[in-house]
């Protein structure tokens, strides 16, 4: 009996304890308040409008499509309780909740139209005197490189995204009779440099001595003069095109200034004018890779690096064209062009094939800005273009004075459960009170563990939730304490009445928590918006509910009936001869004969 006593007098120290290390874990981080959403501390609104210049036909699915995509985005920051919605015919409003949001802005009202393709010919974005004869394949420096050139170089322009691969730096940039204002030169990594950088000479190579290429074994033929081809074409046709561009394109190329960038529809099927951040302009062929080819994106910071990267991963298809098109153009100083919403972010040339079907893109990025790009073209490109975007901050929905009232309800409604359980169950209320408290303890500690750690946001329909779980966790004790007091009425003594009464009543609990979180987790894959909150609440009480039963409320029953005050029955014990209908502890009720 000492023995037993022991026993559940341990475990209860032990979860005890275990709570308070929880808690000492969260005073590491010093964080006490959950974060809130958008209707208990307001937050960012974000206002879409569907652009009608395109010519694009806006129809009610593609303004669904976009809505779902944007929801993906702005959600694969945490569990924020994000709101998209779309507002009449036109618009989509996105509801984040905090302060200050705009780092987030950038990523909602991002196309995301990323396409690879051949550069053609490039120069400066100005007017052009006269129309150049052919396009020159880059914007460069002399042929001993540009500002800060050589292979470690670092170029001092920020904003430009830049592309990575694999291999050894190979090849020498030719000097360009074309005047430009390029950028300064850059090393981008392994397999791939920019157009104006010069390779360090090789290893045992004499300075005089002109670096080795690595040539494609079978060289491309140019296209018949004025065919054009299209993102059907072989990457042999395109390669033979970027070689030899018609002579229409090369008109309309000399003609084109970056000021008309926003004029050039990005057609996937069609040679593109598009400019970079830095004011050069590019001839680019069809689109060799669309971003719908991409298997993942994600955002890092490369080992023995300290600049954020996005890293993209090609699906086989395309791999196996980046792989030929990486291994035509390796050491031929030709370029190829990551193209962002009609923006050149990067035209590198291809030193040695990258055959694994993983690029990076990287640049002047942070943390925020490499996230919300790798976010974008994770989740897909929007099948609209957005104009009209309107940022506000916006106060909380509901008013303080509403939101005090439900609190102050719910602890009003709470204290009326307990002092209902004192006056019922007597000296069982020690257990429902205690019970009650540390759930509330363990719950809370879990809210605030989950805020920090996956961004977690408590509601209002969460807060109910968690409320409906207190529900549950006040069922479990009737149960309990009522199979017990049945036990009694077969005879049985008070100790041994605790251990029967639990066998019969644990199957019961854990079927009815088992039901509860059942349609938590269905309502939490099915529902949207904030019924996710409610079902994701409802599901971690529940859950919760399931701990405090087993491990402290068990326990703490059947310690207490080991001694002499519950166990002979006292009448304020709540174990009383009185309260289970019978004469004395230990008699069996007479048959017929129904409690009281």
């Amino acid at each position: 009996m000492a023995n037993k006593a022991s026993r559940y007098g341990r475990t209860l120290i032990v979860f005890v304890l275990a709570v308070i290390a929880m808690y000492g874990g969260l005073a590491l981080n010093g964080e006490w308040k959950p974060k809130l959403g958008l209707d208990l501390q307001g937050g960012t609104r974000i206002t879409l409008e569907a652009s009608t210049e395109t010519g694009e036909e806006i129809t009610p699915e593609k303004l669904e499509e976009a809505a779902g995509i944007i929801d993906s985005r702005v959600n694969a920051y945490g569990v924020a309780e994000s709101e998209v919605a779309t507002q009449g015919d036109r618009n989509i409003v996105v509801e984040i909740p905090g302060e200050n949001r705009d780092d987030i802005v950038d990523s909602v009202q991002q196309t995301a139209q990323l396409r690879f393709r051949l550069v053609a010919g490039s120069a400066p974005g100005q007017p052009a005197a006269e129309p150049t004869p052919s396009p020159s394949p880059a914007p460069s420096e002399t042929a001993d490189g540009g500002e800060g050139g050589g292979a470690d170089g670092r170029g001092d322009k920020p904003g430009r995204g830049e592309k990575a691969g694999k291999g050894d730096n190979a090849g020498k940039p030719k000097q360009q009779a074309e005047p430009s204002a390029s950028p300064a030169g850059r090393a981008l990594s392994e397999g791939l440099v920019r157009a104006d950088e010069t390779p360090k000479p090789k290893k045992n190579q004499q300075p005089s001595e002109a670096p080795s290429l690595e040539v494609p074994t079978e060289p491309t033929q140019p296209t018949p003069v004025g065919e054009v081809p299209t993102n059907e074409s072989s990457v042999e046709e395109l390669l033979a095109w970027a070689e030899a561009p018609d002579p229409a394109s090369m008109r309309k190329f000399s003609e084109f200034t970056c000021e008309d960038a926003d004029d050039v529809p990005d057609n996937p099927a069609k040679p593109l004018f598009a400019c970079d951040e830095d004011g050069n302009k590019y001839l680019l062929s069809p689109a060799i890779i669309e971003g719908t080819q991409l298997s993942d994106a994600s955002f890092g910071i490369p080992q023995n690096d300290v600049q954020y990267v996005v890293n993209l991963d090609f699906n086989g298809e395309a791999g196996d064209v980046f792989a030929e098109v990486t291994r035509a153009i390796a050491g031929t100083q030709k370029q190829f062009a990551i193209v962002l919403d009609e923006v050149v972010l990067s035209a590198p040339v291809v030193t040695t094939p990258i055959t694994d079907g993983n690029a990076q893109i990287s640049g002047d990025f942070t943390a925020a800005t490499s996230e919300s790009l790798a976010n974008s073209l994770k989740y897909g490109a929007l099948p609209l273009q957005f104009e009209g975007v309107e940022v506000t901050q916006e106060g909380p929905t509901l008013a303080a004075d509403q939101l005090d009232t439900g609190l102050w309800a719910g602890a009003i409604g709470l204290a009326l459960v307990l002092v209902y359980a004192m006056l019922y169950y007597r000296g069982l209320g020690i257990v429902v009170v205690s019970s009650l408290a540390l759930a509330a303890a363990l719950t809370y500690g879990v809210i605030l563990f989950l805020s920090e750690q996956a961004g977690f946001t408590l509601t209002l329909p969460g807060i109910a939730g968690l409320i409906v779980g207190v529900g549950v966790t006040a069922d479990s004790f009737i149960v309990l304490f009522e199979r017990i007091r049945d036990e009694m009425r077969d005879g049985k003594s008070v100790r041994v009445a605790v251990e029967a009464g639990w066998s019969r009543a644990v199957m019961t609990c854990v079927i009815a928590d088992a039901v509860a979180l059942l349609a938590a987790v269905v309502l939490f894959i099915f529902a949207i918006g904030v019924v996710k909150g409610f079902a994701f609440a409802l599901g971690i009480s529940t859950v919760i509910d399931l701990i405090v039963f087993f491990f402290f409320t068990k326990p703490l029953v059947s310690w207490l009936a080991q001694f002499k005050f519950f166990s002979s029955g006292h009448k304020l014990s709540g174990f009383s001869a009185e309260q289970a209908g019978i004469d004395r502890i230990g008699a069996r009720r007479p048959a017929g004969v129904m409690a009281r």
